[in-house]
């Protein structure tokens, strides 16, 4: 594809080396070097110069001389200069250095003999692991100062020479000390402890000649055992003698019109090593003194090492005339700019598009409201089929200049035709297999993306919708996943661009999907803002609508069927509750009990649970919601919400249309009611002002009586804290419960119809703290979770005595903001508030790259088709994913009753007394109990279940030793169980017709269907039966006879019915394929959120300290 002259070959594998200098020279175009520093002559490139033509072309019109292609054929050719002396590589020095102290000085043996037992356990311990070899090694020589092999032989020449026959020959080494090495910048200085017989002096610096030299001498078998592969890299080739000069498109020259060229800075570079070179050939020719080589190689040293590395420590940068240091070729790679992270691994795309986002509640979740000027501008390649003929000539005809058209056609040649200059009508001409650049209209699928992405929702598929305007519009319920705000955040839209990628995004990507998420197993989408305290407010047992409301509300409502409900009240005119209208939006057959947020505990217990006096108790029975008021709990993103319940019963489309149709009816319904907030929602009764104004006075009388005992000497200190932690927790706890008593006295002032009340207890917005802290007080001030410090001497701001421990100088803040703070409580507020927006910006920092790596560890970990996890090199991780192979999407909590209950409960709950014929006649129909009194295998069949049961109990007990029985299974029993009742209308008075034995059998069966590792092999069924261990616990303690015939009395259809449903949903709940965000988003939220309430110091930062160290442990 493109433009490339080169031939494709397929990739068989990748070999690392380092260029030897033959393979330089045979690769370079440039004979004999480039010798020049100037890159022109007269105009034209010169040869051997910067610019050689060889390498490339420069301008549009010249060709190459070496490809002869143009300026987009030729993909350059590397050049090379010839080094009047080695040089250090920097990349290479300390690998050099190790190599060196690995080998004789004089000799260039290994120190350490090959024929060495030690060596040979390396070399088998390491096999495909050069890298590791080396350090073996290292550490095997490093402790060696003499060549050995040198006494061996002037034992030799004593002794006669037939006994050296007999002896193992020795690695004949020089028998000579070796120096210790040591590196300083690009320097290597080697330094002699004892001296040999022939040296002078006991240091000298080391050139790279010198251990060019050393290194040329390895033998190759000594090459392999020090891990490298003398094929691929010998260890001299580590010195550079030939420097490679990269092709002309990697260094291309700016031209800045009017003036000369702006080379670029490897091109800089490169000159500067030349020019040094030449005058090193020049000095050497002329036989110049030592100093001034020496001084020249030094120059030349630096000029290479900076044109690799151009941050090393300890060295001056190489500057250009600016004084801005150049880009070496290190710098081009490293880090989040350079080539890997910046341009391989995540690059900027085409098809995309970035604007402010704004909201939009009557948008359904899945769509997106785009500009018409974006829509006319970003294009799908459609290909043109019989079918769409004719639309797309409609489009092509339009051209691009009217909105819907098209930009392009690509005919199937290649050719591209362009619409937005004129083009002849010939042009316009269609053929199946053309292809026609359309504008994107409504319902293109596209991905929508907020950065940081932090987990998989925060890019989803929506699907267009074309909006005038300059702005993204999106539901509001879209904005927790893409944790988006409307104050001025801006969005990404991608347009895929082929239609496999559209079929990706459609079943894999859409919104409706995304809705739960499989961190949690629960929504991450709930109701929010005023549609959650309409909604609240909306189905309050005191709503009534007129018959013009209703109607005028249920022409909003997509998916009404035409009938009106029958009113809830008929006299004196026909009225209907806010409830009824919600019970309309709900679809299907939907059946739940939540709590409101307001429900008290010991209601569940009492008389009243049926019928909770304050609505507090929710139940939506057959999709028609029976009673309570809805909040947060049962409209937000919490496990076993209603629109988790949705999601799960009738399927991602269902539940995202719900989400829409929720939001219009109520916020239609909103536009009645209103809902405004003021000043005057703040304001409490004079009565409440007293009460708070006596409990703070009584806060500041203690701590008074705090310091008095202190000051006497009389407060003991708590165990394991001395006496001043003593007295600042003590403290802390009065000022804390000042806050929290006033917060409850001003919370209970205000009433039912308190707008700030209202939307806290829906759960819309704000918490009691604010409530408290607008109305009553503020309460402490915290820096790093103490009382303000003190920053002058003895006291925290000069208008305070010195030593005073009091509330007041040491930060409580005892107005409200209602009331107003004074200066000195305005500024510590201030302070507590700036702690946290600065540990706020750390955090995202730290957790940003937390998250990274722990991504980059796990990215390739995914479930194989055979079931395992594993990772990118095919090790295995988990054999089944969770060990139970379930999706995380698909689980929900659930209870197993048998669990904590005691032996005697158990009994008379779950044991089916068939010897009772009075009772059985009660519950089974005649057929049933004839068959029940007439056999004895139903007796022995119930005594084996039984006994199951009270094997299942002994197992679970063990699991969980503390009696917690809340497990997380697929398959709510509970409800499918009342969803069953619904749908096959069960009388729970009547006899059943369902015999025992069916229900044993059909359990039993059941559960040999419900496998997740398949085989018959001992070790599958033994893995099987530990993943589904806790799942047939559940369904056999939930559907035992007992429950089945007396409590559920469900018929012979119903439980057919009900166990193929189970089977259905426990297959659907096998694992695909998951990730590393659902740990990372934790981190942040966790430290993002608590920035609002100043006044507390927040535990978030522990969670995220805990997990880095774990990091740093795993690395």
């Amino acid at each position: 594809t493109g433009d490339s002259k080169a031939p494709l070959r397929q990739v068989k594998r990748v070999q690392f080396g380092i260029l030897s200098p033959d393979e330089i020279r045979r690769m370079s175009v440039t004979e004999g070097g480039i010798r020049f520093p100037e890159t022109m002559e007269g105009g034209r490139p010169k040869l051997g110069g910067l610019m050689d033509p060889r390498q490339g072309v420069i301008d549009r019109l010249a060709r190459c001389q070496t490809c002869a292609g143009n300026m987009s054929e030729c993909p350059g050719h590397f050049g090379h200069i010839d080094l009047a002396k080695p040089v250090f590589h920097v990349g290479f020095v300390t690998k050099t250095i190790k190599i060196l102290r690995c080998v004789c000085f004089y000799c260039s043996k290994l120190l350490v003999s090959p024929g060495h037992p030690k060596i040979k356990e390396i070399v088998m311990k390491t096999k495909g692991q050069p890298r590791k070899r080396l350090t073996f090694v290292y550490d095997l020589c490093k402790g060696k100062n003499i060549c050995e092999g040198g006494d061996e032989m002037d034992i030799a020449k004593e002794q006669m020479d037939g006994q050296q026959q007999n002896r193992k020959p020795g690695h004949g080494g020089c028998g000579r000390y070796q120096p210790n090495l040591r590196r300083t910048g690009l320097d290597v200085t080697a330094e002699w402890k004892h001296i040999n017989e022939d040296a002078q002096e006991k240091k000298i610096n080391l050139t790279a000649e010198r251990v060019w030299e050393i290194l040329k001498h390895i033998t190759d078998e000594e090459c392999f055992i020090l891990g490298m592969d003398p094929k691929f890299a010998r260890p001299d080739w580590m010195i550079v003698t030939v420097l490679p000069v990269p092709p002309l498109c990697v260094r291309p020259a700016v031209v800045m019109y009017g003036s000369a060229r702006n080379q670029d800075d490897l091109t800089h570079k490169l000159s500067d090593i030349i020019k040094c070179n030449n005058e090193l050939m020049r000095n050497e020719q002329s036989g110049a003194a030592t100093h001034v080589i020496a001084e020249n190689i030094k120059m030349l040293q630096f000029h290479v090492a900076t044109l690799v590395d151009n941050d090393m420590p300890g060295l001056p940068r190489a500057m250009q005339k600016s004084g801005k240091p150049l880009k070496a070729i290190k710098a081009r790679l490293k880090g989040k700019e350079g080539r890997i992270r910046g341009n391989l691994m995540g690059k900027r795309v085409d098809f995309s598009a970035r604007t402010v986002i704004t909201p939009d509640p009557n948008l359904r979740i899945d769509q997106v409201g785009v500009p018409r000027s974006i829509a006319q501008n970003m294009t799908f390649p459609e290909i043109v089929t019989p079918f769409n003929i004719d639309k797309m000539l409609a489009l092509v005809r339009r051209g691009n200049a009217t909105y819907p058209g098209a930009k392009y056609i690509v005919r199937d040649n290649g050719e591209r035709i362009d619409l937005r200059f004129h083009p002849k009508p010939s042009d316009l001409h269609l053929q199946w297999g053309y292809k026609v650049e359309r504008h994107i209209h409504d319902g293109d699928l596209v991905i929508f993306n907020r950065q940081p992405t932090l987990h998989k929702m925060s890019m989803m598929g929506h699907r267009v919708k074309v909006l005038p305007w300059s702005t993204f519009r999106m539901n509001l319920s879209c904005t927790s996943p893409y944790n988006a705000d409307f104050d001025g955040d801006e969005m990404n839209l991608h347009v895929p661009q082929s239609m496999e990628t559209r079929a990706e995004v459609e079943n894999l990507h859409v919104t409706p999907r995304q809705i739960i998420t499989p961190q949690a197993n629960k929504p991450v989408m709930g109701i929010v803002q005023d549609t959650l305290t309409a909604v609240r407010k909306m189905t309050k047992r005191d709503v009534f609508l007129e018959k013009e409301q209703i109607m005028n509300i249920l022409m909003h409502l997509p998916v009404w069927d035409g009938k009106m409900p029958i009113p809830a009240i008929l006299k004196p005119k026909p009225l209907w509750t806010g409830k009824q209208v919600f019970s309309l939006i709900i679809p299907g057959n939907v059946n739940l009990i939540r709590q409101h947020e307001t429900h008290p505990d010991d209601e569940d217990s009492g008389p009243y649970r049926w019928i909770s006096p304050g609505d507090t108790k929710v139940m939506v029975e057959h999709g028609e919601l029976i009673m309570g008021i809805l909040c947060k709990k049962t409209l937000g993103t919490s496990a076993g919400s209603l629109l988790h319940i949705c999601f799960l019963e009738l399927g991602h489309e269902e539940c995202g249309l719900f989400y829409g149709n929720i939001q219009t009816v109520v916020n239609t319904w909103l536009l009645l009611e209103g809902h405004s907030i003021g000043i005057g929602d703040t304001i409490a009764d004079p009565q409440t002002y007293m009460e708070i104004q006596k409990a703070i006075k009584k806060a500041k009388q203690d701590v008074i009586e705090v310091i008095q005992k202190a000051h006497n000497m009389e407060l003991e200190p708590t165990p394991g804290n001395t006496l001043r932690q003593t007295f600042e927790n003590q403290v802390n706890r009065i000022l804390n419960d000042a806050r929290d008593k006033t917060g409850g006295s001003a919370k209970k002032s205000l009433t039912e119809y308190n707008n700030l009340k209202a939307m806290v207890v829906s759960g819309s917005k704000g918490s009691n703290i604010n409530i408290s802290q607008v109305i009553a007080c503020v309460g402490q001030q915290n820096v790093e979770g103490k009382r303000i410090p003190f920053g002058f001497r003895k006291r925290t701001l000069p208008h305070f005595i010195k030593d005073d421990y009091g509330p007041e100088s040491r930060g409580f803040v005892e107005n409200s903001y209602l009331a107003g703070l004074t200066p000195s409580e305005f500024f510590f507020h201030a302070m507590g508030g700036r702690e946290g927006l600065i540990d706020t910006a750390v955090k995202t920092a730290e957790t940003g790259y937390i998250q990274r790596r722990l991504i980059k560890a796990m990215e390739s970990v995914m479930v194989h088709y055979d079931g395992t996890v594993r990772n990118s090199v095919g090790q295995l991780i988990q054999l089944r994913y969770g060990e139970d192979g379930l999706c995380g999407e698909a689980v929900e909590f659930q209870k197993i009753e048998t669990v904590d209950l005691s032996n005697k409960k158990f009994e008379s709950q779950f044991k089916f007394d068939a010897s009772n014929e009075r009772h059985l006649r009660r519950i089974f129909s005649e057929d049933v109990l004839r068959e029940l009194l007439g056999s004895g295998e139903v007796i022995s069949a119930l005594e084996q279940e039984w006994e199951q049961l009270n094997r299942d109990r002994e197992a679970l007990r063990q699991i969980f030793p503390s009696g917690e029985s809340k497990v997380v299974l697929p398959c709510n029993l509970k409800r499918m169980i009342w969803n069953v009742q619904k749908i096959f209308h069960i009388n729970q008075r009547a006899p059943t017709d369902l015999s025992p034995l069916k229900v044993i059998q059909g359990v039993r069966d059941l559960l040999q269907k419900c496998i997740i590792v398949a085989g018959e092999d001992h070790l599958s069924k033994q893995a099987n039966e530990n993943a589904t261990l806790l799942f047939q616990c559940l369904v056999r303690s939930t559907l035992c006879t007992k429950l089945v015939s007396e409590k559920f009395r469900l018929s012979h259809e119903a439980f057919e019915w009900l166990i193929g449903d189970i089977e259905n949903r426990f297959k659907q709940a096998q694992a695909a394929q998951v990730a590393a965000h659902v740990l990372g988003v934790d981190l942040d939220t966790v430290t993002v959120k608590p920035t609002r309430d100043y006044t507390s110091p927040n535990n978030g930062s522990f969670f995220g300290e805990r997990i880095r160290c774990l990091c740093y442990i795993w690395d």
